[in-house]
């Protein structure tokens, strides 16, 4: 077992380029299955989520060769229809496979995937848009089982704009000839990426990033070269441990649109930010200002993956924050283990209430989901004292080499074995 050990109180300073998104990189890897030529992608995060698809893609037959960032796939003529239980587990994401094997196979054969627990974040959405595609959906023990002779084009209305239903659908109607609208869309930047990259390889559709996307069904598609967007999660996370810190620091390769929802709580926490083409320099205050109220939505409200960094970096402020969690149940299963840092954070239901405290304090703690383990690097770097932080699992789904990142920082940081 690995642990992170992160001797605080160390200011932050210089540049850091932020790597490609995970959340866009994932669907993308997975539509490649779609695509009867070579695709090349570049600004691929070397991720264990990364990984991890990559091996689900080696199972069901395509060819991949990864060089730095650059990731090459070459689609199979004979893809399998199923995915073992044991690739499955490993991450949520998985379940976006479901859509290009249906596309591809007219079938395909998953069980429930795994990934961070956050609470319930039920597939039904997906499955119920499957069933009005003329997909025939089989639910037995944990697994999923589903078949058509034709997918049928129609018009969806999705009762939440899910971002993994939305993607599922627009891959499972990719192919063929049949037009389909959905309807209450998920708008994040991930989904606006998904359908430049389709359309790269010969399909036709928009309106990704308003309410209503179009597919109109193509007989194929081709190969493409595609440069990943950058991660907007991971650069408010980066934000977050310069204002936990006090430091000033440049984040390069963003997208400034991308990085507004989140803009109004830094400025509200005393934090002076400059932002220039594809780059942000932060300048935070010796103590942070509470942030009044932050509630998460989906986009472009406040995303619910930059909310714990940004709790903890509240900690630390002077005042009270208050917090509400819209999305995912168990959010806030990391403040546990700020509290025993020093943080003073209560929960009642969706709601956080975050008594502003001196300082962390260094301690052994054990990352519990993906953000959560950011949350507990950003208490770790302002504590004083030693921080261990355990399960880096979690923190390796979402973070490339987060440690040699936040060396280069200024950072007292480094990963050891147990």
């Amino acid at each position: 077992m690995e642990r992170l050990v992160i001797n605080g109180k160390r200011p932050l300073s210089g540049e850091i380029k932020i790597h490609g998104a995970k959340n866009a990189a994932l669907p993308i890897l997975c539509a490649c299955i779609l695509c009867d030529e070579k695709v090349i992608l570049h600004n691929c995060p070397k991720l264990s989520d990364i990984d991890n698809t990559i091996e689900i893609l080696r199972y069901l037959g395509c060819k991949v060769s990864r060089d730095e960032d650059t990731v090459e796939i070459s689609n199979s003529d004979c893809l399998k229809d199923n995915i073992p239980r044991d690739l499955m587990n490993k991450m949520r994401s998985s379940i976006i496979f479901l859509g290009p094997l249906i596309a591809k196979l007219g079938k395909a054969n998953l069980c429930l995937p795994g990934g961070c627990e956050l609470g319930p974040r039920p597939i039904d959405i997906h499955l119920k848009s499957f069933e009005k595609l003329n997909i025939d959906v089989f639910e037995h023990r944990g697994s999923i089982d589903c078949k058509t002779d034709k997918i049928k084009g129609t018009s969806i209305n999705l009762p939440f704009p899910s971002v993994g239903a939305t993607e599922n659908i627009m891959l499972a109607t990719v192919l063929g000839n049949t037009k389909t609208l959905i309807h209450n869309a998920a708008r994040e930047p991930e989904i606006i990426e998904l359908q430049n990259f389709l359309n790269k390889c010969g399909a036709d559709i928009s309106g990704a990033g308003e309410n209503c996307i179009i597919i109109n069904a193509v007989k194929k598609l081709h190969g493409c070269e595609h440069s990943i967007l950058p991660d907007r999660i991971e650069a408010s996370t980066y934000m977050s441990f310069a204002a936990a810190t006090g430091s000033s620091l440049t984040i390069k390769n963003i997208c400034n649109e991308h990085i507004e929802p989140v803009v109004f709580a830094f400025r509200e926490a005393g934090c002076d930010m400059n932002f220039k083409e594809n780059e942000l320099t932060i300048c935070a205050p010796k103590r942070l200002k509470r942030i009044m109220h932050i509630k998460t939505l989906v986009y472009p409200g406040f995303p619910t993956d930059s909310g714990m960094p940004i709790i903890a970096m509240s900690c630390i402020a002077e005042g009270t924050t208050i917090f509400e969690e819209t999305i995912f149940q168990n959010r806030y299963n990391a403040t546990a283990e700020l509290n025993k840092m020093g943080a003073n954070i209560k929960i009642y239901d969706r709601i956080a209430v975050i008594e502003g405290v001196k300082s962390f304090y260094g301690a052994d703690v054990e990352a519990t989901d993906l953000r959560g383990g950011a949350a507990l690097v950003c208490a770790g770097l302002a504590a004083q004292g030693t921080t261990n932080i355990t399960q880096l699992q979690h923190i390796d789904r979402g973070y490339e080499n987060i440690e040699h990142n936040l060396s280069l920082l200024g950072a007292d940081i480094k990963r050891e074995k147990n």
